[in-house]
């Protein structure tokens, strides 16, 4: 196998900085890369759709939670990790399309709650089939137990970072 683009650079690296041990960087330079070209990938799918990633973030959000799909604004902010300017904004578009509606909450008068519409319903469902489909494919370089393992490793190792939740 060739060496890829990290490996050339952390070449360049030993052979400039041979007093420094540059493995993290065939780890992170790697992800980082995977990172980027999978968004690329992410984010050309839910344009097909019409959504752009914070919307599609929203739109998950509302369908995770099940009937009736709502959400006040403030936790739909914490789900999707955006300040609650940024989810104002998202939900002002996804309003403007019809994927989307506020109304007054139940149980606090004063606030609101967004709710998925049919419309964002059926076409949430569609693109998110689409976007599995789309996740599949991203991943198939990979065989089943490659997959498995990754996935064990990630968890590991995003642990140390996260804490978990309550």
């Amino acid at each position: 196998m060739s060496p890829d683009r990290v490996a050339r650079i952390q070449q360049q690296w030993q052979r400039e900085r041979p007093d420094l041990d540059v493995s993290p960087q065939g780890l992170i330079g790697r992800l980082h890369r995977l990172a980027d070209l999978m968004r690329v990938e992410l984010v050309a799918l839910y344009r097909r759709y019409g959504l752009g990633e914070g919307e599609f973030d929203v739109l998950a959000a509302l369908r995770r939670q099940g009937a009736p799909y709502e959400l006040a604004p403030g936790a739909l902010a914490q789900h999707t990790m955006v300040t609650t300017g940024a989810m104002t904004k998202r939900l002002d578009r996804l309003e403007e399309a019809g994927l989307v509606e506020r109304r007054p909450s139940d149980d606090d008068g004063r606030g609101r709650v967004a709710r998925l519409t049919e419309a964002g319903r059926a076409l949430f469902d569609e693109a998110f089939t689409a976007h599995i489909r789309n996740e599949h494919r991203l991943v198939a370089a990979l065989d089943p137990a490659q997959q498995a393992a990754l996935a064990d490793l990630l968890t590991v190792w995003l642990g140390g970072f996260e804490t978990p939740e309550a």
